[in-house]
């Protein structure tokens, strides 16, 4: 490492306070110091008064400190014996006069008050009797080492800082709402880093705890893959994943969705989920049965209330799984009427990463209602209301905008009316069980 990158660091390290030791030894001044390690004068000169300290005297009843009224005193009767000598030229070794005068100041060594304020390199330094101070490289790497730690720990807040955070952010997360999204509309009132808020969660300082958290995704470790038939089924004949691919590469414009189905309890009810790529707003369709027929009536509705070429527009390409609700892609692909609406592709089979984003934006849904949990009950009304409080959510993938804030921009309004797409205000969003109560 060369001077000029040294001097770009902003603390010292280790190897250059002990070059400020071997300097100091060798009677250096702060100046030259201060080029050898390409940092300014004051740096040296504060490090050095900052982290010096007294040097233990090993016997201080042998060699005590002198006193500095010692020149030209002229105390007498400090002891019991009344003999006429000074206090200062007591003859008796064992009674010493700074032990029992009232006046008794330590002598100071005039140079600790101007540079370079320590003993090192000082010709009389083995032969002194007053109270040394020495700058040792490793107590002053050990005290800085020690200042860093313990100005990290501790609450950088007043009280009632404290009061105000703990108003506004503890009922938003109480309510469902994530860190990302009550940061992208209270940054400026929190007044702390997300990190910071996590802490104080952490450390129970606010109402909330970590039990109000979102679940943190666990990632299990990939299984091997697993070996499937290379012969393709003819439904994904030219609707494969590297067909997906090959058509991307050539129309990079081109507008995909991705679909899935999301299940309660087997056999019954179960969401028909659809999200687009290009601002992750998600459409939530409740359906009777996991069925091809109920997956046609959603298309047929969609295509009679937006007509097929706001349908073709809005839904271009369509990327899925190859479910059985899925696979008769010629009737989701053209309308009642013959014309060509969109175009499906299949992901390869055990790859549902393929459609990565539609997968982790069912967590959304899981949310509110847990896996186990029956949906035979919701009612269409509570699915909008749902998918408006998912969709109001900001993202840190849309900048801390929310899905529908952008859909609103590249989506047709067509779809926003005929689907009650609604925003939720944003202390308002909610994303807990009793959501749906």
């Amino acid at each position: 490492m060369n001077n000029k990158t040294k001097g770009n660091q902003k603390h010292l390290t280790l190897s250059q306070r002990i070059e400020i030791e071997k300097d100091l030894l060798a009677g250096e001044n702060f100046a030259y110091i201060s080029r050898k390690l390409s940092k300014d004068p004051s740096t040296i000169s504060k490090e050095i008064r900052r982290h010096s300290k007294i040097k233990e005297r090993m016997n201080k009843n042998f060699a005590p400190i002198p006193c500095s009224n010692r020149k030209g005193c002229k105390i007498k009767y400090l002891c019991d014996d009344p003999c006429e000598n000074m206090c200062t030229q007591c003859p008796k070794k064992e009674i010493k006069c700074i032990y029992i005068c009232p006046n008794y100041v330590a002598k100071t060594c005039e140079k600790l008050s101007k540079p370079p304020y320590v003993c090192n390199g000082c010709g009389k330094r083995s032969n002194c009797l007053m109270e040394m101070k020495i700058y040792s490289a490793k107590y002053a790497d050990d005290c800085y080492r020690e200042m860093l730690i313990s100005s990290r720990e501790g609450i950088n807040q007043t009280p009632d800082s404290i009061i105000k955070m703990d108003t506004l952010v503890s009922p938003l997360i109480q309510k469902g709402q994530s860190i990302a999204h009550i940061y992208s509309h209270h940054a400026k009132e929190i007044g702390c880093s997300r990190r910071t808020l996590y802490n104080y969660i952490d450390k129970s300082v606010l109402t909330a705890r970590n039990i109000d958290l979102r679940r943190r995704v666990k990632y299990k470790q990939r299984k091997t893959s697993t070996r499937t038939s290379t012969k393709n089924r003819a439904y994904r004949e030219n609707r494969n994943y590297s067909d997906f691919q090959k058509l991307i590469k050539e129309e990079s414009n081109v507008n995909v969705v991705e679909m899935d189905t999301v299940e309660g309890l087997k056999g019954g009810k179960v969401f028909l989920t659809m999200m687009f790529r290009n601002c992750s707003l998600m459409l939530l369709f409740l359906l009777e049965s996991k069925t091809q027929v109920a997956v046609q009536k959603v298309y047929e509705d969609l295509t009679l209330a937006l007509g097929v070429e706001t349908f073709n527009k809005l839904f271009q390409v369509i990327l899925t799984d190859g479910g059985s609700e899925f696979q008769h892609p010629s009737i989701l692909e053209k309308a009642k009427c013959g014309s060509k609406r969109t175009n499906i592709y299949y992901c390869d089979p055990y790859s549902s990463w393929q459609k990565g984003m539609i997968e982790k934006n069912h967590e959304y849904i899981r949310l509110v209602l847990p896996k186990g949990k029956s949906f035979d009950n919701l009612t269409e009304e509570q699915t909008r209301l749902l998918q408006n409080h998912i969709n109001s959510e900001a993202r840190d993938s849309l900048n801390g905008c929310s899905p529908f804030k952008l859909s609103q921009l590249l989506l047709d309004q067509q779809l926003h009316l005929y689907l009650n797409l609604e925003e939720i205000a944003p202390d308002d969003v909610s994303l807990k069980p009793e959501l749906l109560k």
